[in-house]
């Protein structure tokens, strides 16, 4: 129990303390996480394994798209991405589909990979090193 409450509080720990570029990683991580969890509940028709983690991974993508600037003009494109996004992952769930799902996921990698090297570009400007994620 002890060990689960360390846990608990190291996960807690880690979101209070990231900067809103680490959260943003962290939500593409959990949004990995919870696609690769939805596309093995198509592959096992285990149909709440999917659809839950279908659910997650579509709050994910909500809340990438209401933190979005959209005073900048990457923002509305990145906006149409998101959208396009969600709207295969409904389908997906609807169709128990796992090529949409893999196609989301190619998306959510780039978009991860991309945002992990600004954090790394911005950690080498501000700090002289490139600070590994």
């Amino acid at each position: 129990m002890a060990v689960n409450n360390a846990y608990q509080a190291y996960q807690q720990n880690s979101v209070t303390q990231s900067s809103p570029g680490e959260l943003t990683l962290m939500l593409y991580n959990g949004c990995l996480k919870f696609l690769n969890q939805a596309k093995k509940g198509i592959e096992e028709n285990n149909i709440e394994l999917k659809n839950t983690n279908l659910q997650k991974a579509q709050n994910i993508i909500r809340e990438l798209m209401v933190t979005l600037d959209m005073s900048i003009p990457v923002s509305e494109s990145m906006y149409s991405l998101y959208d396009y996004m969600l709207n295969r992952l409904i389908t997906a769930n609807i169709q128990n589909d796992s090529e949409m799902v893999d196609e989301v996921i190619g998306y959510t990698m780039e978009f991860r990979d991309t945002w992990k090297q600004v954090i790394q570009i911005n950690r080498q400007k501000q700090y002289g090193s490139t600070g590994e994620i």
